[in-house]
């Protein structure tokens, strides 16, 4: 049996579901992978940064919304990230902070200092992917370490495991696909009636959309979806910024619902292309045959299609996921890294 202490940084909805996934799972980590586990870290802009060595009573710590909370919980508050990890004897930290398109800060620093301390880095934010992805994995090899982030792109789907372990020696040529649920929701919200700021609202309502949600209608979350896997999948060097990008603001309720009625529906695809000397790529609404199978992706729902030298195409179909798939996609990673 294997007891490993856990780090968390950003206590949000991810975090905080991964600790219900780990309590539910827990008889299955013990049995089948002889994994033991506890919390030992507890970080977010808004709490502080809290270490308890022995762990955080859980039931205590899923409930906790104030830093005071944690002293109740022998915490120990940590002036620097690196005290935190010290004194939490970190062996996995799990990032999951806000996304910073311009260079990914400071989630970068954050797992640059786990992986020099010696823990294992898993993460769900996309930023240190296109920003720092060859040194963070070149870190961690060195430190005989793994910097893993299979949540960054379609929650917990196995799309940058299925590359790494499963598919050796093959050549991504290009793919293409719909990764922002955000703008989906509101494209079907308007296929269904409302116009484009009727249909946002409606996303924010559901806990979809963020209250800016500017990120994800003018195409950046997808850029920077794009941007991930053009590094790790393909292993060229692409920034977000170099991403062709435009978003859904400008398309009206009256084109939406005339395009689907036309039967060419409107989604906003995610495209690379391996060229000569280059990756090209880009992000922008476009009218789709109901041939194609991303026309009839809806919702939440995400797909994405691979096109290798091996096989042309390789589809990958996610339906309405939940937080506990973005969850699943850490606690997958964990698996791994404990494993080796």
């Amino acid at each position: 049996m294997k007891s490993f202490n856990l780090c968390l940084l950003g206590f949000g909805n991810v975090n905080r579901t991964l600790v219900e996934l780990l309590r539910l799972k827990s008889a299955e980590l013990k049995e089948r992978y002889g994994i033991a586990w506890r919390v030992t870290g507890v970080a977010s802009r808004r709490l502080g940064w809290w270490a308890n060595a022995d762990g955080f009573e859980i039931d205590g710590l899923v409930k906790t919304r104030s830093s005071s909370a944690f002293a109740e919980l022998s915490g120990q508050e940590c002036p620097l990230p690196t005290d935190w990890l010290r004194a939490a004897h970190a062996d996995v930290l799990f990032e999951a902070t806000s996304l910073n398109v311009e260079n990914g800060q400071p989630a970068v620093d954050h797992i640059r200092a786990a992986l020099e301390y010696g823990a294992h880095a898993i993460t769900a934010n996309k930023g240190p992917i296109v920003h720092a992805y060859r040194e963070l994995r070149d870190l961690a090899t060195e430190r005989g370490k793994q910097f893993l982030f299979e949540s960054t792109v379609m929650d917990g789907i196995p799309i940058f495991s299925l590359f790494r372990n499963t598919l050796p020696a093959i050549e991504v040529k290009g793919f293409k696909g719909i990764l922002n649920s955000t703008t989906n929701v509101i494209l079907t919200a308007m296929e269904q009636g409302l116009g484009f700021d009727d249909a946002l609202r409606q996303a924010q309502r559901l806990g979809v959309a963020e209250t800016d949600a500017t990120y994800d209608i003018e195409g950046w979350d997808a850029a920077v979806k794009v941007a991930a896997l053009v590094n790790v999948v393909m292993g060229v060097r692409l920034l977000p910024q170099d991403v062709n990008r435009q978003g859904i603001c400008q398309l009206t309720g009256e084109e939406v619902r005339a395009a689907r009625a036309a039967g060419q529906p409107y989604k906003l695809v995610c495209r690379a292309q391996r060229t000569t000397v280059a990756v090209s790529a880009s992000v922008r609404p476009e009218q789709l045959p109901l041939t194609d199978p991303m026309a009839l992706v809806t919702g939440t729902s995400s797909i994405i299609q691979f096109e290798t030298d091996i096989f042309p195409k390789l589809t990958i179909t996610e339906e309405n996921p939940g937080l506990y798939a973005t969850a699943y996609g850490m606690l997958a990673d964990f698996i791994h890294a404990a494993g080796l």
